[in-house]
């Protein structure tokens, strides 16, 4: 099918077979009860249907459950530790206090290994 238009604010592309290619197709009645066929397509449907084949494998299922640990960290500086908002400006002030929130949790995951 030839590129009709591209959208670019959408990343749109959009192909348009006309009436003498659909009319002579063999398969028309299964593609279209119309008497062309326009068919879109998103830019970027390669990236994502190679992301969609490496949804099936077991590196995925690996990294999902390391992604799910690292979540669970964050989770519960916000919910226990009370760390849901930054108090201090700029990047060297948040650094400090999220360094000072994350040692304040290992020290509490290092005190549930010490055997009492």
């Amino acid at each position: 099918m030839p590129l009709r238009r591209i959208k670019q604010a959408d990343r749109i592309k959009s192909y348009f077979a006309g009436k003498d290619t659909c009319g002579a197709c063999p398969i028309k009645k299964a593609c279209t009860d119309a008497q062309f066929r326009t068919v879109t397509r998103h830019m970027d449907e390669e990236a994502r249907q190679a992301v969609r084949d490496l949804r099936d494998t077991a590196a995925y299922d690996e990294s999902r459950r390391r992604r799910k640990k690292v979540e669970m960290l964050f989770a519960h500086l916000k919910r226990h530790l009370g760390f849901k908002r930054l108090r201090l400006r700029g990047l060297k002030g948040a650094k400090e206090e999220f360094l000072l929130a994350a040692t304040a949790q290992n020290l509490k995951r290092l005190a549930k290994m010490v055997p009492c």
